[in-house]
């Protein structure tokens, strides 16, 4: 039996990248996860499959999380097919799409994940764990500037973990315990791969700067640890430290 048997999960943006591979670790530790997408089904197909044929049980989801009928589907989805929710992993985020407004952003990286997370929390059991996943270019945007195609998703990522961490009182009035886990630029993920699109050598800057870039398994692995880890809420991890933004 795995540490996570008889549990229940959403992990957002779980269809590919860092989301499918939580996705993969909770479900291979016995929880129940419902893999969340917003277009691409045959995608998350593939990963409750993959889950499915290793053991395990998920299901997937179409669900654009800035959609609160869509956010409500969620929760009610994991109640239905595994009896309660235990862990929300907030992973899915973005805002450099250029045909989706100007305020999408915001609305996806903030209003979204606060949405979320107070309609989980209505459902999710005593003794629950909320992950948020940031990067470091977001957490330290009011101390450390980033490059200024990023600056509005970094700014709108830290105004929704300042949002999601306001809510720390109320959670732990239910019994439920937040974590944000901060990482650096994830080689193969969207967000590092568009940066050094638009600005080639961005990768190689930075992991010369920091030592070392995790890749998307490597970050998944910690993502998931931190479901388990014995931290207070609030706890902030800085996944392979932080050079270069700290002292």
């Amino acid at each position: 039996m795995g540490s996570l048997e008889n549990k229940s999960a959403i992990v957002t943006g779980s269809s590919r990248g860092v989301g499918a591979d939580t996705a993969k670790i909770l479900a291979a530790e016995g929880a129940g996860v419902v893999i969340n997408y917003r277009q691409k089904a045959p995608r998350a197909n593939k990963v409750v499959k993959t889950i499915e044929e290793a053991g395990g049980r998920a299901v997937a989801v179409g669900a654009d999380i800035t959609n609160h009928d869509d956010v409500q589907k969620l929760v009610d989805t994991a109640v239905t097919n595994f009896g309660g929710l235990d862990i929300l992993v907030l992973n899915a985020s973005g805002g450099m799409e250029s045909d989706l407004g100007e305020d999408y952003a915001l609305r996806l990286n903030r209003d979204a994940q606060l949405d979320l997370l107070r309609t989980a929390a209505a459902s999710m059991n005593e003794g629950a764990r909320v992950v948020f996943v940031t990067s470091h270019q977001a957490h330290f945007i009011n101390d450390v500037e980033t490059m200024p195609e990023y600056e509005a998703v970094a700014r709108s990522k830290r105004a929704g973990e300042d949002a999601l961490t306001a809510e720390i009182p109320e959670l732990r009035e239910k019994g439920i315990s937040l974590v944000v886990v901060s990482g650096d630029m994830i080689e193969g993920t969207v967000t590092a791969t568009l940066l050094n699109r638009v600005r080639p050598g961005t990768l190689d800057e930075r992991r010369a700067e920091a030592g070392k870039l995790y890749s998307v398994e490597e970050f998944a692995q910690e993502v998931a640890k931190m479901v388990t880890a014995d931290v207070d809420t609030g706890h902030i991890e800085l996944v392979g430290g932080a050079k270069g933004f700290v002292n």
